[in-house]
């Protein structure tokens, strides 16, 4: 699966993506706001994100900026389902690519494909010192729930406190008549 924005595209990860992902993630600034990166993230653990399986129904892909040449990876983003069942929007973005939009318009391509999906709902959440992530949520109509988490940080080494976010896809009334 592939997504296309009016600067982005969206693809999944191969192989011959490891040196630019590698390079691209190698920032402590950016795998703090991840809970399952390792830092330093090396090119063994960029071949394994690769490779990992992935569930075919949930798309997961490789941010590319488009340019006159050949897109640029700026970051990632994808849906996956949590222990409980539910699924999970998650992102990031290249230091050097902040502030620029990239995390909502990638993320609002999730939601679309998400919603095409028949999901009722998506959760996300985000680390209580990286407001940033929130208003991208918030942007996207995610709705804080008013609870927080402790989430595993490999970066951090434990548990850091994160603020659980919550968007509905499918209201009640189009869930009862499908």
């Amino acid at each position: 699966m592939f997504a296309r924005t009016e600067r982005l595209l969206l693809r999944p990860g191969w192989a011959e993506d490891a040196p630019a992902l590698a390079r691209v993630i190698a920032d402590e600034q950016v795998a703090r706001g991840l809970s399952s990166s390792p830092w330093l993230y090396r090119q063994e653990d960029v071949e394994a994100f690769l490779a990992a399986p992935r569930d075919p129904a949930l798309p997961a892909f490789l941010i590319t900026k488009r340019t006159d040449g050949a897109p640029r990876l700026i970051g990632s983003c994808g849906l996956s389902r949590r222990p409980s069942g539910a699924v999970e929007l998650g992102y990031w973005i290249a230091r050097p690519d902040w502030g620029r939009g990239f995390a909502t318009e990638a993320a609002a391509a999730l939601v679309a494909i998400a919603r095409t999906l028949k999901l009722p709902r998506l959760e996300a959440s985000h680390f209580v010192d990286n407001p940033a992530a929130g208003r991208v949520l918030e942007k996207l109509g995610f709705v804080p729930t008013g609870l927080s988490a402790n989430r595993y940080s490999c970066v951090r080494g434990g548990q850091e406190a994160a603020r659980l976010f919550r968007l509905r896809l499918i209201e009640r009334q189009d869930a009862l008549a499908a």
